[in-house]
């Protein structure tokens, strides 16, 4: 079984490098794939309200006998919560669902700056790492500007800003803010998602037939020699073992460089100014 490494958070929680990513699974098919995960090796689950698994997902840890401590769960709460005295409530529903006690790190999924609630969201979070009801806090799909605003208003800092990246969309400005504020930066969708074929890019075929590697290890090695915390989604047993299986080789940095020359620019990523929920 592979040992994932982990990455000291900012509030001082150590997270897994690669974690499984549960959306779009319903709950029977995250139980199926959280109890398979965590017997290949993954020690980082991410569920979030809106996917509608946490109960699936909660199931699944139970299922796999793992103790309690030796996981890091991770959920998001939507916009309905976006309040400082409504944030432990939602909390405390995704744990109701998840049938845990709590969750490692809790994350707003989306700023919705039309709403403009989300530094008040924000202090619900603060207020959760302060009681100690949370090891780590965070923001998803936040911008720069939204996180210069929560912090500044809050003086504390995120753990981690979760967002849209892969080679087809690598965020240097968002990845570059996250870098000198202490912020690590959790990739979703990192082999590309729905509509960007990332895998079957030319440059990235010939860098896995050169290194003996699958074009998915390859993108996600890339994500590890960035510093990124990479939480692919499989519910297929032979692919998630595969995907873990990234820390036993490394890539040089002229291919770094060459699979982070597919950027598509910022206009590729959602936009989290206009969409959200």
């Amino acid at each position: 079984m592979i040992t994932t490494p982990t990455v000291r958070l900012a509030h001082g929680a150590d997270m897994p490098r690669l974690g499984l990513g549960t959306w779009p699974m319903n709950d029977a098919q995250a139980e199926r794939a959280v109890a398979t995960a965590i017997e290949a090796g993954y020690r980082l689950v991410d569920t979030a309200e809106a996917y509608g698994n946490e109960l699936g997902v909660g199931r699944g840890i139970k299922a796999s006998g793992i103790a309690r401590e030796d996981l890091f769960v991770t959920t998001k709460f939507d916009r309905h919560w976006h309040g400082r005295d409504l944030v432990p409530q939602g909390y405390q529903a995704s744990l109701d669902r998840l049938g845990l006690d709590y969750a490692d790190l809790l994350l707003i999924h989306w700023p919705n700056p039309g709403l403009d609630r989300y530094v008040a969201a924000y202090e619900g979070l603060v207020d959760l790492l302060q009681d100690g009801r949370l090891k780590a806090i965070g923001t998803s799909n936040f911008k720069p500007a939204h996180l210069d605003r929560v912090i500044a208003e809050t003086g504390v800092v995120p753990d981690v800003n979760q967002i849209q990246l892969s080679p087809a969309v690598t965020r240097d400005e968002a990845r570059a803010y996250h870098q000198a504020h202490g912020i690590v930066t959790e990739s979703w969708s990192p082999l590309g998602g729905q509509g960007a074929d990332v895998l079957g890019q030319p440059v990235i075929a010939a860098i896995a037939e050169e290194i003996g590697r699958s074009p998915a290890q390859v993108i996600l090695r890339w994500n590890v020699e960035l510093g990124l915390v990479a939480i692919p989604k499989s519910s297929n047993p032979d692919r998630m073992r595969e995907n873990l299986a990234v820390f036993d080789f490394a890539l040089t940095p002229e291919q770094v460089a060459a699979i982070s020359a597919l950027d598509q620019g910022e206009s590729a990523a959602v936009d989290s100014d206009a969409f959200g929920h």
